[in-house]
């Protein structure tokens, strides 16, 4: 997770992360509903973030009154421009002169009076879900009373879900996540008052100021804000230009991300990354843990850090047996892509081995489909859809999609069904089953035969011995003067050959043999 920094703006301090070295700076200019630290934990954001911030220097802020800034003087909500002089100051502390802005929801407002505001500091607008006056296209006030009232009694469980994005009040792990959102971003006194001001806006008078180049985007059944709305932020504002994007749902980082981060990207760029990357058929796995704030306050930071580190470790050793190939870390999930479905369900039971070893709660999921892959990189809706399935996924569970169960038809393995996933972008519902848990990791291979320390050779049973002591690969390479890529290598051989599971089953194998 990136640093959180504090930028001072008058005798407030505002919440700021850099994320990324590109070319250009890039602010995000959120709603009011924000946290910079929860938002690395939701897999939508997170993954939106990193494609945002692998083409620029990203820099994130939560909104006076909200997420992890100051609260305020306790009177009203702040007024749009207090939020425009805000981003300058954020932008002033991560020492940007010149940034586009990304602004979502009423974000969208903030960077357009910013633009006209401080035009020699603005280098282009993205202008996603916006609008430029809120009673004609969100509510007009006998809704906005009505949705008022709501909040009274509904805010801090979900309950505005439903009007936010329909598309996910059936998916628990994000409704669950969503009502944190609530909680952390802004209480319900403040939720209700920062409804009041929003229901204000009206920057139709300062569009034909803008003098930068303009991107709107918007989704085209968007339930907060019409999509008449972002047509208009269109025609008013010159040289812009209108993208629709499917989908009803109107948080930014909900639905295809990818196909937003590629319109952002060739917007600021003049190049969309897709348009190079090869389009392959993957076997996807992600792995997340449950719950890992609460197992973190238990352990206590050095514990959890240990833990983290030796299931990180277990992880890479699992990939190496099994044919994967790591796609990237998002706070606490591991994401990998293989050419096998077996091998990558066989390879998910693998991490559950290690994680219930380490005690850990570890949910995963395997799904295949068509992706995007260029140098390591994956993007595409099959990603996606993985991660909604882990997060539909238990502790100790490893659940797989209906494709994935077609694909091994004949297997060893077996499922159980657990429902269908409604998921925006994907024409059915999608059909989950899991593994069922008393299956074991190829069952015939381990019963034919005993491990065999003959087999390995003499560095192998070198790096054993550390292994045995509970050394990391770090430890090892440094040790025995190798690198650490090499020494992870000798430790997946050494699984391979004795035909065991984790570097914990090594370490006890080496305890039983007998003294020399």
């Amino acid at each position: 997770m990136p640093e959180t920094r504090y930028a001072k703006s008058g005798e407030f301090r505002i919440a700021y992360q850099v994320v990324g070295q590109g070319p250009l700076d890039l602010v995000f200019v959120p709603g009011c509903l924000s946290n910079l630290d929860l938002n690395w934990e939701e897999p939508g954001v997170s993954h939106l973030l990193h494609r945002l911030a692998a083409v620029t220097r990203l820099i994130l802020l939560d909104q006076r009154g909200s997420g992890l800034s100051d609260r305020g003087d306790g009177g009203e909500p702040p007024g749009l421009q207090t939020h425009v002089d805000d981003v300058r100051a954020v932008l002033d502390a991560a020492g940007s002169g010149r940034a586009a802005l990304l602004g979502a929801s009423e974000g969208a407002a903030i960077s357009i009076l910013f633009a006209t505001t401080y035009p020699e500091r603005a280098r282009a607008l993205v202008l996603y879900g916006g609008y430029a006056h809120f009673p004609t296209w969100v509510m007009g006030s006998e809704a906005l009373a009505t949705f008022t009232r709501h909040l009274e009694t509904s805010w801090g469980n979900g309950g505005t879900l439903n009007r936010f994005a329909p598309g996910r009040c059936e998916d628990a792990g994000f409704r669950a996540w969503w009502s944190r959102l609530e909680r952390l971003s802004i209480s319900p006194s403040a939720a209700i008052g920062l409804g009041r001001r929003n229901a204000q806006i009206d920057v139709r008078r300062v569009l034909s100021a803008v003098r930068v180049p303009t991107l709107v985007l918007h989704r085209t059944d968007d339930a907060w804000a019409a999509i008449a709305g972002g047509r208009y932020l269109a025609q008013k504002i010159a040289g812009a230009r209108l993208v629709e994007l499917p989908g009803r749902d109107h948080p930014i980082w909900t639905g295809d991300v990818d196909r937003l981060a590629d319109e952002v990207e060739e917007f600021l760029t003049g190049e969309r990354r897709n348009e190079s990357r090869e389009r392959v058929l993957a076997t996807l796995l992600v792995a997340r843990l449950v719950t890992p704030e609460r197992l973190a306050a238990r352990l206590g930071d050095r514990l959890w850090s240990e833990r983290i580190d030796r299931l990180r470790e277990a992880a890479a050793d699992a990939l190496a047996r099994h044919g994967g190939h790591l796609i990237g870390t998002s706070g606490e999930q591991i994401r990998a892509h293989f050419d096998g479905t077996s091998r990558a369900v066989r390879c998910a039971v693998t991490f559950q081995d290690a994680a219930k070893k380490l005690e850990l709660p570890l949910a995963a999921a395997v799904h295949a489909g068509e992706v995007d892959l260029r140098d390591g990189s994956i993007a595409g809706l099959a990603l996606h859809v993985t991660e909604r399935a882990a997060a539909r996924a238990g502790a100790g569970e490893v659940l797989v999609t209906g494709v994935v169960n077609d694909l091994m038809a004949g297997s060893s393995l077996h499922f159980i069904e657990r429902g269908n996933e409604v998921i925006e972008g994907l024409a059915s519902p999608l059909r989950l089953l899991a593994v069922m848990a008393e299956q074991h990791l190829e069952p015939h291979i381990r019963t034919a035969r005993a491990p065999n320390l003959e087999a390995l050779t003499r560095r192998e049973r070198e790096v054993l011995a550390l292994v045995a002591e509970g050394r990391s690969n770090a430890a090892i390479a440094q040790r025995l003067r190798l690198s650490e890529h090499t020494a992870k290598r000798h430790v997946a051989n050494i699984l391979l050959k004795l035909d065991l599971p984790t570097r914990a089953a090594a370490a006890a194998l080496v305890g039983r043999q007998p003294e020399a």
